[in-house]
């Protein structure tokens, strides 16, 4: 008998461990910021914070699923339930913490100002008077709302803002720095260019967003991160998706 409930006991503690290693977290992503999250020819989610969380799945014991949803509504999605996360390059904010939970930071960014090569701007006083665009809610269309004396105009993705920018419709875009790199030095070499980052006050961490309270996803998530972290696997994502 004693063997009998031995073996049942154990027989439970693998099951019960199987389906925590299975437990599946379902994170939106507004696949439009290269090189962090974007769409492959192949029509694939891919990118550096793809590849950081399905490492940080891989080491906490979960499985992650990412679904393309649009920048505009993310965040309502989130508090409905839609989905479990949000894996999209998401600045942890006082004000964001206020509606929503943030996992250990995973990215420490910046904003960037992009320019034409032939503009001298090197900040928000060398525009006055003139249109800067960024994608709507991000902390770079924040702080061009805070600037003073240019007008911001809002992008549902960077990248139609870049291209106004390319052909003239504006006179700069602000976005984080690894997004500016992979616009400004790839897709736009030779036209555009990264004139200065700028200082927003505290400094800047990506982290994945979860519906307040939702304590088991947050704690599964960062865990994951903090122990990719130390390993050499970040200094690799950083090498192949941003580069030097």
């Amino acid at each position: 008998m004693a063997k009998k409930i031995i073996l049942t006991l154990a027989l439970f503690l693998c099951v019960a461990s199987t389906a925590m290693a299975q437990k599946t977290i379902v994170f939106a992503v507004d696949a439009t910021w290269p090189p962090m999250e974007f769409m492959d020819s192949d029509k694939q989610i891919v990118g550096y914070s793809i590849d950081y969380m399905t490492a940080a799945a891989k080491a906490a014991g979960f499985t992650p699923v990412f679904k393309n949803v649009a920048w505009d509504g993310i965040f309502a999605g989130l508090a409905t339930g839609k989905y479990d996360a949000i894996c999209s390059s998401v600045s942890i904010t006082e004000k964001r913490q206020e509606t929503m939970d943030f996992s250990t930071p995973y990215f420490k960014v910046r904003q960037a100002l992009i320019v034409p090569v032939d503009s001298s701007a090197k900040s928000f006083a060398d525009l006055k008077g003139q249109k800067v665009g960024a994608q709507i809610g991000t902390t770079g269309y924040f702080a061009i709302k805070a600037a003073d004396g240019v007008e911001a105009k809002s992008y549902d993705e960077v990248g139609l803002a870049m291209e106004d920018l390319n052909v003239g419709r504006i006179s700069a875009v602000v976005c984080d720095d690894p997004v500016a790199a992979n616009y400004a030095m790839d897709k736009y070499k030779g036209s555009l260019k990264i004139a200065s980052t700028i200082e927003t006050g505290e400094v800047e961490f990506y982290g994945i967003a979860v519906k307040k309270g939702n304590k088991e996803v947050l704690d599964l998530v960062s865990k994951g991160i903090e122990d990719v972290a130390k390993t050499p696997y970040v200094q690799e994502l950083q090498q192949k998706w941003i580069g030097q």
